[in-house]
């Protein structure tokens, strides 16, 4: 009895974070995300950390970090630019992947799993080449890759090392962006 009262409190609790906490992020966010964005640029040696935590504030919500990782290679320049946005995307990653497991505890996803339509039920979550690739479709592409791999339970390892890589080169690509953009105009 006790352990059913403990599964409530959690599935409530994961509820409130996974549907409340991001319709608050998105209200506040709207309405201040130049703030954060002059906030970063002036708060010196604070500023990366700063950046790393709004991306992983950010995971929790539809609101896409790829504008942050460009604005990190302007900031920040190449280097240092890259190497926050990967931080950032990897904090984000790891929120992202067990918001999708806890999604899929409360919602007893293995049960319902076999009755998808469209073959969802054998969908490969845990292919390597999604893990690594599907981070790539511009904006989602990483929100969608890291709670299906939380649904799906795709295996921690597997899914780390995966992110790392292509947050890696998504965070190389977008950064250096950001800063050449910076730079010839």
């Amino acid at each position: 009895m006790k352990k059913s009262y403990i599964k409530i409190i959690r599935n409530v609790i994961i509820v409130v974070t996974t549907i409340g906490l991001p319709i608050g992020l998105i209200i506040f966010f709207k309405n201040d995300i130049k703030y954060f964005e002059k906030l970063i640029s002036t708060s010196g040696i604070l500023g990366p950390l700063l950046s790393i935590l709004l991306m992983g504030m950010l995971s929790a919500t539809p609101i896409p970090t790829d504008p942050i990782v460009i604005l990190n290679g302007a900031i920040f320049g190449p280097i240092m630019g890259i190497f926050v946005s990967w931080m950032g995307n990897n904090f984000a990653s790891i929120i992202e992947y067990f918001i999708g497991r806890g999604l899929s505890e409360v919602a007893d996803f293995e049960k319902i799993k076999s009755k998808l339509p469209f073959g969802l039920n054998r969908f490969p979550a845990d292919s390597v080449w999604f893990l690594l690739c599907g981070r790539f479709i511009p904006q989602f592409g990483g929100k969608i890759v890291s709670l299906t791999g939380g649904f799906y339970k795709v295996p921690k390892l597997r899914y780390l090392w995966t992110a790392i890589i292509s947050n890696l080169l998504g965070s190389m690509i977008l950064a250096f962006g950001g800063y050449s953009l910076l730079h010839i105009l």
